[in-house]
């Protein structure tokens, strides 16, 4: 294949220590061990994906067998032997991947091929991929041959998942454990290799792919690849473009919608997500990056731009840091707690778009947002008042009962003076208890309603215009709507039913159900069961019914 018809991160994968980035310290480690002959039975290289692993087993087993010595490397010329390795052709460096072979069939084939000696090389290398992919029985089978291998024999194992490889195999590993790489050390890397491919992008373009990446070289040359291709040689790829194609936005939006929300402009706040929004911007990364930018307002006065990681330039960072002097500490913890919490609302609601919007709508009304300069003169911490703390109010908003209660939509709307609904029924009912309302179910010959309350509603609470319930999966997707227009036409009043996650009484079936079994318990304790048993072996009580004291009636 033409090496220049190769994608980024295969073209420019390094091929010796020289050229690996961000793992010095385990270059010269192995060097060093190499150098003085104190090569390990086994190497363990684990850390995130796309930043080096397979790579550097690469250029071990290469430093290992190369015909010129340690001392003297193959660079660039390379001798026969490292450049069957970097092919992956070469007979006595085996690389296998876990993933597709787990089984312990596959490793003693490993083991039973080991007993042989090099060919061509000084070392018999096996390199395993992903090794934690291997099953219980395979890794047992490698224990022995791993603890004390032939002298001409090394293994090189690789892994994303290092708690998933029982200790008993790491401890008889020289483990080494690969850091993500520097977010300064990759832009420099991602700048150089655009420029060796005549590639036409700002440093801000590149930053936000270096951001993107989270520290995988890997990731960051496939963006740079996508990125290059997506626009023109004669085009610039700008910061705007480079959003644009991976779905991401300019955090000065954020920190304007953000600054938007302190100052309580709703009509604002909505506007300048929906243009967010246009963007195609996933609702998911809009609120992972605004609990990034809560980050950055809470902890901005111990953050230097330089460990943002260019999430933010100069500009955004000077901005947050003077609107961050005005916002007290726990209300960017109460915003953290609310964008928490949505994140797990996404998962349930149809169209997230609107869930976000309703999110922002409930941070600017959330109670005791006040800048640090007017906490004197508010309300909420107002002397010789009933004051609360900011503590308080964070606790009191996360724990609300409200918040675990669903309440029928239906039930919110508001009727305009003039066009209020009258009430069909001509007398008011008043409905005091929860047996009281299933009796008016059964006089009024709502028999689906009356069959909801006694089978699938558990009551939690009930009180005059209110009743909490908690219900099982049975429960008629339409019985709030239903039972609140009956319950108003009834008694001409509103009343709100609310869902709540504790489990609430037993239902009146299953009331009904129990002392059902608890009659039947008690008949079979009684003599007459045990005579009638006698004479009847096969025979089986299936109900107990309570005799009516006014019956004269003879037995």
């Amino acid at each position: 294949m033409n090496k220049n018809s190769k994608v980024l991160a295969l073209k420019y994968r390094p091929q010796t220590f020289e050229d690996l980035i961000g793992q010095n310290i385990v270059s010269e480690t192995i060097i060093n061990s190499i150098k003085v002959d104190k090569v390990p039975n086994a190497y363990l290289f684990t850390g995130i994906r796309g930043i080096g692993k397979t790579t550097i087993a690469r250029i071990v087993a290469k430093s290992l067998n190369c015909l010129n010595g340690i001392q003297n490397l193959c660079k660039e010329k390379l001798c026969e032997n490292c450049e069957a390795i970097s092919n992956s052709s070469h007979i006595d460096v085996l690389e296998m991947d876990a993933a597709s072979k787990t089984g312990v069939d596959d490793v003693r084939d490993l083991i039973e091929f080991s007993k042989y000696g090099p060919t061509l090389s000084k070392y018999k290398i096996f390199i395993i991929d992903e090794v934690h992919m291997l099953s219980k029985q395979a890794f047992n089978a490698l224990l022995k041959t791993l603890e004390e291998p032939p002298e001409y024999l090394k293994f090189i194992f690789a892994t994303t998942e290092i708690k998933k490889i029982p200790i008993t195999v790491v401890s008889r590993c020289q483990r080494f454990d690969l850091s993500r790489i520097k977010s300064s050390e990759l832009f420099e890397f991602i700048k150089k290799i655009k420029d060796k491919e005549g590639g036409n992008a700002n440093d801000e373009a590149l930053k936000l792919i270096v951001k993107i990446s989270e520290g995988s070289v890997r990731d960051a040359l496939s963006l740079l690849d996508r990125a290059l291709l997506s626009v023109e040689k004669k085009n610039e790829l700008d910061l705007n473009t480079t959003q644009k194609i991976f779905g991401y936005f300019d955090k000065s939006q954020l920190i304007n919608l953000f600054n938007l929300i302190l100052e309580g402009n709703e009509n604002k706040v909505i506007e300048e997500y929906r243009k967010i929004y246009d963007q195609g911007v996933d609702p998911k990364v809009f609120i992972n990056d605004f609990l990034e930018i809560i980050y950055y307002f809470k902890n901005i006065n111990s953050l230097t731009l330089e460990s943002t990681n260019f999430s933010l330039n100069d500009d955004e960072f000077k901005k947050i840091k003077k609107i961050s002097d005005n916002v007290n500490s726990e209300i960017l913890i109460l915003f953290w707690q609310f964008a928490i919490k949505t994140l797990g609302e996404l998962e349930i609601v149809s169209n997230q778009h609107l869930s976000i919007e309703m999110f922002l709508l409930r941070l600017i009304h959330l109670k005791g947002i006040t800048p640090k300069n007017d906490y004197k003169d508010s309300k909420v911490y107002e002397k010789g008042k009933n004051k609360e703390t900011d503590s308080n109010i964070l606790n009191k908003i996360i724990n609300k009962e409200t918040i675990n209660q669903i309440k029928n939509v239906t039930q919110e709307k508001k009727i305009k003076p003039g066009r209020q609904i009258e009430p069909k029924a001509s007398v008011e009912t008043d409905i005091e208890s929860f047996q009281q309302l299933i009796e008016i179910c059964s006089t009024k010959k709502e028999m689906k309603l009356k069959y909801e309350l006694e089978k699938n509603v558990n009551l939690v609470k009930f009180e005059n215009g209110r009743i909490e319930i908690s219900f099982n999966d049975s429960l008629d997707k339409d019985f709030v709507k239903n039972l609140s227009a009956k319950l108003l036409e009834w008694t001409n009043q509103r009343w709100i039913i609310s869902f709540s996650k504790r489990q609430g009484e037993m239902s009146i079936k299953d009331k009904e159900q129990n002392k059902k079994r608890n009659l039947i318990h008690d008949a079979k304790s009684s003599q007459l069961y045990k005579e009638i048993i006698d004479l009847f072996s096969d025979a089986e009580l299936i109900d107990v019914k309570n005799k009516d004291k006014t019956d004269t009636t003879n037995d």
